[in-house]
C-alpha cells in the first residue's frame, strides 16, 4: 500500500525515507498539529522537550486511531522543535525513533523554529497518512 523510497543518489537518511508513493484512489488524512496538551487542555512536559515529544506522538497517535488508522501507516511529517540547538532536535527525533512513528521509515522533516503556537509549547508534529481500506473511525 505504501512504498517508502530512499533515494540512491542522496546521502542515506537517519531513520526516514526521502520519498513516500501512495496509488491514486488510497484515502488519506491530513493531520493537524498535534501539540503537547493533555485532555483538559494542560501543557504536559513545561521546558522539556522529549517529554513534550512523547505526548504529541501520544496525541498523534489518538488522532490516527479516530479515524481508523495508526502510526505505521504514517507517509511524512513535519517536526516543529523550538530550539536552534541541534542537540535538542535531535533529542526529540530520539522520541520519535522511539515510538515507531519512523518505523516506514516515512518521509519527515525536522525544523527548528522560534516559537509555537501555546505558550510553553516546545514541539508539533503534523501528519499525512493512509487510512487502510475497510477502517473503521
Amino acid at each position: 500500500m505504501i512504498q517508502r523510497v530512499t533515494t540512491p543518489a542522496l546521502f542515506p537518511p537517519p531513520g526516514y525515507s526521502h520519498v513516500s508513493v501512495v496509488e491514486a484512489g488510497t484515502k488519506l488524512a491530513f493531520l493537524a498539529g498535534s501539540v503537547p496538551l493533555d485532555d483538559e487542555g494542560k501543557l504536559v512536559g513545561e521546558g522539556d522537550p522529549p517529554r513534550q515529544a512523547e505526548r504529541v506522538i501520544a496525541n498523534l497517535r489518538e488522532q490516527l486511531r479516530s479515524v481508523g488508522s495508526d502510526l505505521e501507516h504514517v507517509l511524512a511529517t513535519d517536526v516543529y522543535v523550538v530550539s536552534s540547538e541541534p542537540a535538542v532536535l535531535s533529542s526529540v527525533w530520539e522520541v520519535v525513533e522511539a515510538s515507531g512513528l519512523s518505523a516506514g521509515p516515512h518521509a519527515s522533516t525536522l525544523i527548528g523554529v522560534a516559537c509555537l503556537g501555546y505558550t510553553g509549547q516546545l514541539v508539533e508534529i503534523t501528519a499525512t497518512a493512509v487510512v487502510p481500506e475497510g477502517a473503521q473511525g
